[in-house]
């Protein structure tokens, strides 16, 4: 239901990542000041958290007026601090004012997703309202609201009047906020047009306005720019009086040659430039002039053309831009691939691959039984209409199987077509052309981009291959489609490559003697970055993990690598990764890395070492092998003493303890994990500590000390909170919940594991989801609702065979679930909604379980 009108202000820091990387530890230092400044002006203006997690503040004000003026002195005060490293910390802000609903003292409703996107649009230093707030406002002295127009934001389906507040003191000045007659000499196209709709359309609307003169459709070697490009002059002949020509120039390579070919194409004499351009401005005309990449002095003939002829309109196909004023670009994208084979039908990719198979086999047709294999073809040749076309002919003599297991070999498959052009008769010849017309330097870059899997961002390419800003070459590559731009995580740039030119890449790498020292740079710099985001995960979680999960495509890239070539470095890297491992439910694969890294480390001894084999322990305990996991924590514990690592020798010692309690030796587990306490309070490390304690409290609970372990539990959930862990409160909440559940306060329990519902789901982290349905089953049968407790089990049980993670007390959970049942249910029953619970998903079931 809704509530009092209030207003609502979002706040986060802009461009984080990069602080992050460039502060390295004062990061935190940064963090804290920001939240010490701005949390001292909320609490000034009777502002409400309603939430803070990473870098980020939502806060709810009573007035618009207390909203806005909080907001001002918090950019005053920001502005007015001294940032580590002498960086400016930016913070952008956005205020709505409405009346959300309001549950349980929390806020929702499309008043709280429209103040976000408000803070969304803005800027670092800049504070945006909506149009309401505006009006709502007395402004402080001094203070005014300028226009900013009105603009569409993400998920919001009215556009929204926005408002930028200014005065002393304030930066003013941002970038708006982020929201033919007859068809003369074309040629004819032997096939239809595919998936190319919208190109069509927005490229002929461009066309229809006065003012735009040029169109250059852009995009990589294959992607099928001329084709489209006789698509549009065909679909334009009615509306160009004078005709329309096209004009072939990829042979072409000197200025002379390309005036020629444009007097053949319009069929008059070859003349001198002037004449032909005269010529021209006498008629209204469309001209499509093809592949103009490689020739230097395009640009200055399509120039002269539309200066001087009036009624002549242009379209270039091109695989970069001509930097002309006027013109208008156009990307010509792949074919648009399914992820899931139901959709196969409907992907222009597929048609297209179909339609070339059924030209050298006209019996061809998608089956049950080949889709997913056509479908995996076309994904792996990133849905480029020329791979397509040089790989599908092939079924004329190999099975779709056969041709899906030789597709890495498509970079040399040839062309089956006599009249296909010489640069394209093999994929690798068209990446050769782009590549072919790049200076030395920026060759050298391409190739080196090569180490890089899943994407990189600035920072990452001048670390590993430049070793100097590298904007400048990447715009370059970008113009010349060698590469792809795409938005990361908190708006950061990252560079990509098709997987076929990728390929090409790496082919180019490999004949150079640089590619171990790239691909070394790339292992340290990963390293490196992993360590970083592992010692802030903690403050930062939702940020850490998002960002390590964006890389770790380049984190298995690299550990492939080192395992073979550089183990200290492995070791490193699969040491700072094992949260994210825990986290993401990357279970199975976290176990492979640590198992290749330890067998091969043998038993010399490092702290990384030490690391890797408590994480293989803790895995193994996971998945219920508590033998080897108790043997190498004792290892770990062996190790750490060695070197003198009193944090590892006190981290082992949780672990040795927690391998102890698997094995049901209580009192062993929890003398070990006493002296795991101690030792972590005289260490400098309040998130181990609180482990420590959560430990040593789930021990005290089945040793029957549940008065001590409530004790231990609430000192961990406090420790938690005063850092701002996310993960250790929620599993920490969710420990003592089922202890007061186990102590009969079930209402307690209740309240408790009701808080916690959205967080778990959110983190989405497999471990804490099945430990939280496990408590919540827990709650559920204490109070009278068996079928949701045996829904919830069976969900939970499924979920941890799909992930490999086994539940030692499984067993145990049953009988006492049973027992607490009693006659409610037949056992027949239990079993019958247990079954039925695992074929749903556990987040679904916690989502709808009334919990109250």
């Amino acid at each position: 239901m809704g509530g009092a009108m209030v207003a609502m202000l979002f706040s986060d820091i802009e461009g984080s990542t990069v602080l992050l990387r460039r502060l390295g530890d004062r990061y935190l230092d940064a963090l804290e000041s920001h939240r010490r400044i701005l949390r001292a002006v909320w609490t000034a203006y009777g502002g409400v958290e309603q939430g803070t997690e990473g870098d980020s503040f939502f806060v709810v004000f009573p007035r618009a007026g207390d909203a806005v003026a909080a907001a001002v002195e918090g950019q005053r005060g920001l502005e007015a601090q001294c940032w580590p490293g002498g960086e400016r910390l930016r913070v952008r802000m956005g205020i709505h004012t409405g009346t959300p609903g309001v549950h349980d003292g929390d806020y929702w409703g499309m008043d709280v997703h429209l103040a976000a996107r408000i803070a969304a649009a803005a800027h670092g230093g800049q504070v945006i309202v909506s149009a309401v707030t505006g009006q709502l406002t007395q402004l402080p002295d001094g203070v005014t609201l300028r226009n900013l127009g009105t603009h569409h934001l993400k998920d919001i389906p009215e556009p929204e009047h926005l408002l930028q507040v200014t005065g002393a003191g304030l930066q003013a000045d941002f970038p708006p906020p982020r929201s033919l007659g007859t068809a003369t000499s074309l040629p004819v196209p032997a096939t239809p047009l595919l998936g190319r709709e919208s190109d069509l359309t927005r490229v002929m609307d461009l066309l229809d306005q006065p003012d735009v003169r040029l169109v250059t459709l852009t995009g990589p070697g294959g992607s099928g720019k001329t084709r489209l490009a006789v698509g549009i002059a065909g679909g334009l002949t009615h509306r160009f009086p004078g005709g329309v020509y096209f004009v072939p120039l990829a042979s072409v390579t000197s200025e002379q040659v390309m005036w020629t070919s444009i007097a053949e194409a319009l069929d008059i004499p070859p003349r001198e430039r002037g004449r032909i351009v005269a010529y021209l401005a006498q008629r209204t005309l469309l001209l499509v002039l093809d592949n103009l990449e490689q020739l230097a002095g395009a640009d200055k003939i399509v120039a002269e053309i539309i200066e001087g002829a009036a009624h002549v309109k242009v379209v270039v196909t091109s695989r970069r831009p001509l930097g002309l004023v006027g013109e208008h670009q156009h990307s010509v994208a792949p074919l648009t691939v399914p992820y899931d084979e139901t959709l196969a039908e409907r992907s222009a990719a597929v048609q297209l691959f179909v339609q070339r198979a059924q030209a050298v086999q006209p019996g061809f047709t998608l089956t049950p039984g080949n889709v997913a294999d056509v479908v995996a073809i076309c994904r792996r040749l990133d849905g480029l209409p020329l791979a397509i076309e040089l790989c599908a002919p092939r079924i004329r003599v190999l099975s779709v199987k056969e041709l899906l297991a030789r597709v890495d070999q498509t970079l040399d498959i040839a062309s089956t077509s006599s009249v296909t052009p010489e640069r394209q008769r093999t994929l690798r010849g068209t990446i050769a052309w782009s590549y072919d017309l790049l200076s030395p330097e920026r060759r050298k870059l391409f190739r080196r981009l090569a180490v890089f899997s899943g994407g990189a961002d600035l920072a990452a390419v001048e670390a590993v291959a430049t070793g100097t800003d590298p904007l400048d070459a990447i715009a370059e590559l970008h113009d010349a489609h060698l590469v792809s731009l795409s938005e990361g995580p908190e708006s950061i740039t990252r560079i990509e490559l098709l997987q076929t030119i990728q390929q090409y890449a790496a082919d180019e790498l490999a004949a150079t003697d640089e590619a171990d020292a790239m691909r070394g740079a790339h292992a340290s710099y990963y390293a490196e970055l992993a360590e970083n985001l592992q010692a802030l995960k903690e403050s930062t979680y939702y940020t850490a993990l998002e960002l390590a999960e964006t890389d770790l495509d380049n984190c298995r890239a690299a550990l492939g690598w080192a395992v073979r070539q550089d183990l200290e470095t492995g070791l490193r890297l699969c040491a700072a990764l094992g949260w994210v491992w825990l986290l993401g439910g990357y279970i199975a694969e976290s176990r492979e890395w640590h198992e290749q890294l330890v067998a091969r480390a043998g038993d010399t001894p490092s702290t990384d070492l030490a690391a890797c084999l408590r994480g293989l322990s803790n895995l193994l305990l996971l998945q219920g092998e508590t033998s080897r996991a108790h043997e190498l924590a004792t290892r770990s514990l062996e190790m750490a003493k060695t070197l003198g690592d009193r944090a590892g020798v006190a981290f082992a010692m949780s672990l040795l303890g927690t391998a102890q309690r698997h094995q049901g030796d209580l009192e062993a587990a929890q003398r070990t994990l006493s002296e795991a306490v101690e030792l972590h309070r005289g260490l400098d490390d309040k998130g181990r500590l609180a482990r420590a304690l959560g430990n040593l409290g789930g021990v005290e609970e089945e040793l029957g000390r549940l008065d001590r372990a409530e004790t231990l539990l609430r000192e961990s959930l406090a420790i938690n909170e005063s850092i701002g862990d996310v993960h250790e409160i929620a599993l920490q909440g969710q420990n003592l919940a089922y202890l007061l559940a186990l102590a009969g306060r079930v209402d307690e329990a209740s309240e408790l594991a009701r808080g916690l519902v959205t967080t778990v789901v959110a983190l989405g982290s497999p471990n804490l989801t099945m430990a939280f349905s496990n408590t919540m089953m827990s709650i559920l049968v204490r109070k009278g609702d068996p079928v949701g407790a045996a829904h919830l089990f069976g969900a939970e049980e499924a979920m941890g065979e799909r992930l490999e993670i086994a539940n030692p007390y499984l067993e145990e959970e049953l009988a006492e679930a049973l027992e607490l049942v009693g006659d409610a249910l037949t056992r027949e029953e239990w079993e019958r909604h247990r079954r039925e619970g695992r074929s749903e998903r556990v987040e679904d079931l916690l989502n709808r379980l009334p919990v109250g």
